[in-house]
């Protein structure tokens, strides 16, 4: 999924191999939409910089600079977080 960029929008830095990053994004995926949330994935294996960046801790959930979890999706803490962006309006 991808979209265009704005305050709410998540990047999920994965590899297309990694289990971890399919059951990730698959736990991801109706938090985001519930939300109103977009988000994209980056495979690190495709970005030298990425993957010399972030390694072994794929899949990662980043909103711009800031990691929201790591490994598995934490949906409390991803909550959490979310809950300061108000929703945008649709007008």
């Amino acid at each position: 999924m991808s979209a265009a960029r704005s305050p709410r929008h998540f990047t999920v830095l994965s590899r297309e191999w990694c289990h971890l990053c399919h059951d990730f994004i698959d736990a991801l995926r109706p938090f985001a939409e519930q939300a109103g949330w977009s988000f994209e994935v980056l495979d690190v294996d495709l970005d030298p910089e990425l993957e010399e960046r972030w390694g072994e801790w794929v899949p990662v959930l980043l909103h711009g600079g800031t990691e929201l979890c790591h490994y598995h999706f934490d949906l409390a803490a991803v909550s959490a977080y979310c809950s300061d962006f108000p929703l945008e309006s649709r007008a």
